[in-house]
């Protein structure tokens, strides 16, 4: 049975024309489910009896349920238990601009980067389409609140599971959906160079990051098994060929790794090979977890990569620190219940 939070509005007027119906059922049904957050298909009033019968026999409504959470002061995090027996998991991040939330989107993750906990444990499956949105209703409920920006960083990489991501980003950008506002939607990959070139083509003006973590080849090689497949310099190639054809600039994501991508020379190199690029770079303090034996650079030598970044023009920033007590690593909350 096809769960209807997987479902496009577009989609959804192809299903009511099908059952020779008005299409803009969908958008009553959009209304209820989105802006109304009823469920419940009784209460909608405005559908007649028989469509609201019939919706019930076509439809799932079932939404991955929330088994544990754990909070710091601006940092909540949700394991979720999907119907298979499979486990995900989200982050709820409090800044003062507003509420973000970084949703997984692959139970699992096969890309294989030394420093990331998902990967530890290889992909299962992809979420369906209706698994993501329910990460955002579900932590709306939650909180009371309502979540301002998301963020594909979650377990998985996006771009391995196309089809069902784009169909949440046109959900959730909807404005009889969840009403994101596109450029408060962030989607970032390792680098699957071939999809990020479909995605240029689909003219959304997401906001595009590379989690990029070295400036040569032979570190990356090592810390990303992708860039075997996919080189820096294939890389690097297409995200100037993206910044040409959408006219959007480009997050580099750049993880600090004590003793193999901090040092001077490394910070050189990444300033060279980005030079008159448009493109600003996000140093990430590195969360460490109790499976892997990478360490977090300390400040002095964050601080110094950063003032290289900027001396040679580059725009730089590091990322606030969110989470470190409370299993916020992607993956470690799932680790933690899958290993139980």
């Amino acid at each position: 049975m096809n769960n209807i939070y997987g479902f496009t509005r577009e989609k959804l007027e192809t299903y009511f024309l099908s059952i020779e119906e008005k299409k803009f059922k969908a958008l009553q049904v959009f209304e209820w489910l989105y802006e109304k957050k009823i469920s419940n298909v009784e209460e909608w009033t405005n559908l007649k009896k028989e469509i609201r019968e019939k919706i019930k026999e076509d439809f799932s409504f079932a939404m991955p349920k929330i088994i544990r959470k754990e909070r710091d002061t601006l940092t909540r995090k949700y394991l979720f238990e999907l119907e298979d027996q499979n486990y995900i998991e989200a982050v709820v991040m409090y800044h003062d601009y507003g509420i973000s939330l970084c949703v997984s989107s692959q139970v699992g993750c096969n890309m294989g980067c030394q420093f990331c906990e998902s990967g530890r444990l290889k992909k299962v499956r992809n979420l369906e389409t209706f698994e993501m949105v329910s990460q955002i209703l579900a932590i709306e409920s939650d909180i009371g609140d309502r979540i301002s920006s998301v963020v594909l960083m979650g377990i998985g990489e996006p771009l391995d599971n196309y089809e069902n991501v784009l169909a949440f980003i046109r959900i959730i950008n909807d404005a009889k959906g969840l009403a994101l506002g596109i450029r408060h939607i962030t989607l970032s990959t390792s680098g699957l160079v071939p999809k990020i070139y479909d995605l240029m083509k689909e003219n959304i003006q997401i906001n595009l990051a590379i989690s990029l973590h070295a400036p040569n080849d032979e570190i990356r090689n090592k810390i990303m098994k992708v860039n075997q497949v996919y080189n820096i310099s294939q890389l690097i190639r297409a995200i100037k060929d993206y910044i040409a054809y959408t006219n959007r600039r480009v997050t580099i994501e750049y993880v600090m790794l004590k003793g193999i991508n901090d040092n001077k020379n490394c910070a050189e190199e990444l300033a060279s090979l980005l030079s008159h690029m448009n493109v600003y770079v996000n140093l990430i303090p590195y969360n460490e977890t109790n499976h892997i034996h990478l360490y977090k650079s300390d400040k002095e030598t964050i601080s110094n990569f950063c003032a290289v970044l900027k001396n040679r023009g580059i725009n730089v920033t590091i990322r606030k620190e969110f989470g470190g007590k409370i299993s916020a690593a992607c993956g470690q909350l799932r680790s933690k219940e899958v290993e139980k």
